[in-house]
């Protein structure tokens, strides 16, 4: 799954670099193909929900079975994107960190997928500057009011 977090951590550093949120995403198919790929784009598109996994899960296109697939995304999944995951059956989540949010990954493993969380350096520390840089913006995207 490493080539994933690769493409996700692309993903979110792309994010960054257009003036939004560092949440980048890869939908994997069962041979580890990339199905799709995607980064936050809530202040680019001026569209809440456009996170990370939704936007590589809709760039993968229908897919007839889910179940095989893996969700890679360098945070911890959001409640919305957790149920995104369950709604649609998608097998695996691997996730870059949980450090700086823990989202609904323990509901989603204890529903019958599997997470695997990685605690990679980088998510942590692409996640740590931002919120320092913007924490204002990250609030918003994780709903607490200021």
């Amino acid at each position: 799954m490493n080539h994933g977090l690769e493409i996700a951590l692309e993903e979110a550093r792309a994010g960054l670099a257009s003036g939004g949120i560092p949440i980048g995403a890869a939908l994997l198919g069962p041979d580890g193909e990339v199905l799709g790929r995607g980064h936050n784009r809530r202040v680019q598109d001026d569209d809440p929900s456009v996170h990370g996994e939704t936007a590589a899960f809709r760039n993968a296109g229908r897919q007839r079975d889910y179940r095989r697939t893996t969700m890679v995304t360098t945070l911890s999944p959001c409640w919305y994107c957790s149920g995104l995951i369950r709604q649609f059956g998608i097998g695996a989540v691997v996730i870059g960190e949980a450090r700086t949010f823990h989202g609904g990954h323990d509901w989603l493993a204890e529903h019958g997928v599997t997470v695997t969380v990685l605690d990679d350096p980088r998510c942590v520390g692409l996640m740590e500057d931002f919120i320092a840089a913007r924490p204002e913006l990250w609030n918003e995207d994780i709903g607490v009011a200021e």
